[in-house]
């Protein structure tokens, strides 16, 4: 019985936008030839890293932003411009979103924060507040507040034994 032979895949990690591939290596990837990765570069479509000693060193983003651009001349039939165009806008797009992300996430931590507040003003005003009934009712003075006693209302006396308040 023969002896079965299997090798192992190794897959390493690579960071998305770190340069690690030359441009032979980042052109067969992206299945095109070195030369257009250089046009790329020239019109800006694509921004290589650079080695200590200037060799082009294309990211795993750089590959599949090239495979973007194949996409969209090839199967959208879009020229350089109008792909040039196209990452303008998606990029501000992008910008945008992240923008408008922030935007919501701090707008919900306002909210939050406005309705904890709320609740503790109402949780204080609870304390103070007394109910309130519609009555006609006389209330003793000391009953009513405990400093009320300390305050004395000047009363006038007339002829005939009742009172009302001075200046009246």
């Amino acid at each position: 019985m023969a002896a079965r032979r299997t090798t192992a895949r190794v897959t390493a990690r690579v960071e998305h936008d770190r340069g690690v591939f030359m441009i032979s290596v980042a052109a067969e990837l992206a299945e095109m030839h070195p030369q257009t990765l250089r046009m790329y570069e020239a019109r800006g479509l694509i921004e290589p890293k650079r080695s200590p000693k200037g060799t082009r060193l294309y990211s795993q983003a750089d590959v599949d932003r090239l495979r973007r651009i194949q996409e969209m001349t090839n199967e959208l039939g879009l020229n350089l411009a109008g792909v040039e165009r196209v990452l303008v806008l998606e990029e501000k797009l992008d910008r945008a979103t992240r923008r408008l992300e922030a935007l919501e996430r701090r707008s919900r931590e306002m909210r939050e924060e406005m309705e904890a507040e709320v609740e503790r003003v109402r949780r204080s005003f609870r304390a103070e507040i007394v109910p309130y009934t519609a009555s006609t009712d006389l209330v003793r003075v000391r009953a009513a507040a405990p400093s009320a006693g300390r305050h004395r209302i000047p009363v006038q006396r007339d002829g005939e034994g009742t009172t009302r308040p001075a200046g009246r």
